[in-house]
């Protein structure tokens, strides 16, 4: 009996990694090859990137939130040293989303750490 070469899992298997690479740049997309080295290192970085994200975002919460407090006199690490002694529980998203979108209700909260010490 002759070997079957052009099963339709061979064919399955050969189609999924190349709709996976659809996109990618030259043979990166046409030749299963390289398009099974290129897609198994673009899910090593989108890994790696949905952990880095994380960080990235909270970053940027602080430069946001570090900006709008010095605006008025304060710097960061006093800020939020006076939210946890005041009892102010807002998180650091809450925080640069006020800071960027409502300065008006940031401030106030920047007014009210300030007051009492």
């Amino acid at each position: 009996m002759p070997r079957a070469v052009n099963g339709t899992i061979h064919k399955n298997r050969r189609k999924k990694v190349l709709a996976k690479a659809k996109g990618f740049r030259g043979g990166r997309s046409k030749l299963f090859r390289t398009a099974k080295s290129a897609v198994m290192k673009a899910g090593q970085w989108a890994y790696r990137d949905r952990r880095k994200k994380k960080s990235e975002f909270r970053k940027l919460w602080i430069t946001r939130i570090n900006a709008a407090v010095r605006e008025n006199g304060m710097s960061y690490s006093k800020f939020i040293h006076a939210l946890k002694t005041h009892g102010i529980n807002l998180d650091r998203k809450t925080l640069a989303d006020l800071a960027y979108n409502h300065k008006e209700v940031f401030n106030a909260i920047v007014e009210k750490t300030k007051v009492a010490k």
